[in-house]
């Protein structure tokens, strides 16, 4: 995909009409389609083209070989030292820093399309390469001084230094703001690091943490810091013992009194929070790309399983449930690599507000792998409970990605309240003048314009048929849903907030709904940016992309007319009685005996 930040030219028409100041997501909560930003689908830029070219065949010849030594890694659950080393000499712990620094200086697009292609072949090497790259050292790359830059980032893209990223806490996990590791400041200007932190991938291999304490100064709550590991005071517990990812190190990390000189903070004192938001935003596409990666692996393995086990005289290629699995597969893999990429433009083009279509990217993707490997267990049959086939590792590895960097319950409620907050902003500065607005529209016009035309789309629809002027007829039917239902989205978002107004927070399961109704609609919104350029370019597989695009949106039309009918119909009181008699008891209330 281009940089368009960096090379407007390059990109075309697309690098002169984006609006790098826009949220697509957020704007869909005001029933607004920012067609600039979703057409036409990115392209890779061409000098990470030619590098993916020759990266992507050496890591399968890389990899390929070792298959047996993955398990065999797996079962044992670590990677040995000499296997660490042969990443560092493939330059895999250099792929985003920039070439001034000895890295390969990639793209977010072409990064994650590196860790698709690790994950082909094995998660714990992607974790492995992803922690370092995509949280463990981005705060540096992103907030960290020339100097720091220049002390770090070389050793860090030859992979002398890995790098780890230290939030997660026994108290504090999705909570990120309840942390109680410590740093106070010394009356020299050092600090004084104390605490443990959970969970930290690569932290039995790193030499830099990114660490994140409590750090109760009059500048904020929480600082970001750099720590390496050979300073006293620091030191790491034994591998965890876990369901997947198993090879790749996670440990605790303990700071025992460790002393910081003062440039070792990251960033600046007390905005550790908009730090640690901002380096897992700005990575979750390597994620994504390797949620991908495991979906056109497990869509391979599939297809040759159904393809040579028999039942009743004949491949069960030729069964119509194996069909519909194996459709539905593709399906997710291509919509979720559409939303995937089109997040990374968004973070390599130089946008200032893309959180919520990478939470988006991210909880999409994550859920599509898990049905994925899933489906392909189940058409393997007994095969795929086997530990002699790669079904069963693969079900454990992508087990984890619905939980770490961010749970998506918690990803879910941030989309639904990041979309929200906007609309409540805009209502309460509207207060004043709302009064009499339809009686009266023309009297409020300058300031009230937007809001106007939002309200008389959705009262009307007028308007609606021309939210997407661009787009190649045969994709025409499939646009009039999310044209639809985008003028529902604001409308339910518009309901809530006059119904529950600052409450609104504590209505998860109003949230939930809101939450996948954006999802479905910027997902859709992708598949369709992406489709829509394979027809044009006349690629070989247009048909297969149109098909995708109707199916996708023939099934996202159910979810959504069943979220909007669920946001004044539903059996939530319910749901909510039922738990809290359960919880009382501790266990269900009945037996047959």
């Amino acid at each position: 995909m281009e940089t368009t930040a960096a090379n407007p030219a390059a990109a075309g028409a697309h690098a002169d009409t984006l609006r790098r100041d826009q949220s697509v997501a957020k704007n869909l909560f005001f029933g607004e389609i920012v067609e600039e930003n979703l057409f036409p689908y990115p392209k890779m830029r061409d000098k990470d083209r030619e590098m993916l070219g020759a990266m992507l065949d050496a890591i399968d010849d890389f990899l390929a070989p070792k298959h047996a030594d993955l398990k065999h890694y797996d079962r044992k659950a670590e990677q040995p030292p000499e296997f660490i080393q042969a990443l560092r000499d493939m330059g895999l712990f250099g792929l985003i820093i920039p070439e001034e620094f000895g890295g390969l200086g990639l793209s977010n697009a072409a990064y994650a399309r590196v860790l698709t292609q690790t994950s082909s072949h094995d998660s714990s090497v992607s974790l492995t390469i992803g922690a370092h790259s995509s949280i463990g050292m981005k705060g540096l790359l992103l907030f960290g001084t020339d100097a720091q830059k220049a002390k770090y980032l070389p050793r860090l893209a030859t992979g002398e230094m890995i790098a780890a990223f230290c939030l997660t806490e026994a108290g504090a996990g999705s909570d990120a703001a309840s942390v109680r590791t410590k740093a106070t400041r010394d009356d020299d200007g050092t600090w004084t690091l104390n605490g443990e932190k959970i969970w930290i991938t690569n932290g039995g291999i790193a030499d830099f943490y990114t660490v994140f304490a409590k750090t109760d100064t009059p500048e904020g709550k929480m600082t970001a810091f750099i720590v390496e590991a050979s300073q006293a005071g620091v030191s790491h517990g034994p591998h965890e013992d876990k369901m997947g990812i198993r090879a790749s190190s996670t440990t605790t990390v303990a700071f025992s009194d460790v002393k910081l000189p003062a440039d070792q903070v990251l960033g600046e004192v007390g905005k550790g929070f908009k730090v640690a938001m901002a380096i897992l935003n700005n990575g979750r596409t390597g994620l994504g790309g390797g949620a991908v990666g495991g979906m056109k692996t497990l869509i391979k393995l599939a297809c040759a399983q159904a393809k040579e086990r028999k039942q009743f005289g004949k491949p069960v290629a030729e069964f119509g449930l194996v069909r519909e699995k194996i459709a539905q597969m593709t399906v997710d893999c291509f919509a979720a690599e559409s939303a995937v990429w089109m997040v990374a433009h968004y973070i390599d083009s130089g946008c200032t507000d893309y959180s919520v279509e990478a939470a988006m990217s991210k909880v999409f993707a994550s859920e599509a792998v898990q049905r994925a490997s899933y489906e392909a267990l189940q058409i393997a049959g007994g095969n795929g409970f086997m530990r002699e086939f790669p079904y069963e590792q693969v079900t454990r590895d992508t087990r984890i990605l619905s939980i770490f960097e961010g749970t998506n319950e918690i990803l879910r409620l941030y989309i639904a309240l990041s979309g929200l907050k906007d609309v409540g902003a805009t209502l309460s500065e509207l207060k004043h003048a709302v009064g009499n607005i339809f009686n009266d529209p023309i009297k409020g016009f300058g300031v009230l314009s937007t809001y106007v035309r939002r309200k008389a789309s959705e009262t009307t629809g007028y308007g609606t048929d021309k939210i997407l002027r661009e787009l190649h007829p045969s994709l025409r039917k499939a646009a009039t849903v999310y044209e639809k239902y985008v003028v529902e989205l604001s409308k339910a978002a518009d309901a809530l907030l006059r119904q529950y107004g600052k409450g609104i927070a504590d209505e998860q399961h109003a949230q939930k709904r809101i939450a996948d109704i954006a999802i479905d609609l910027f997902v859709g919104l992708c598949v369709l940016s992406r489709a829509d350029s394979l027809v044009r370019e006349n690629h070989p597989g247009q048909q297969s992309a149109i098909t995708i695009a109707d199916v996708f949106t023939r099934q996202a039309r159910r979810r959504l007319r069943r979220n909007v009918r669920g946001m004044t119909i539903n059996e939530d009181k319910a749901i909510e009685a039922l738990a809290e008699a359960v919880l009382e008891k501790g266990a269900v209330g009945w037996d047959v005996v």
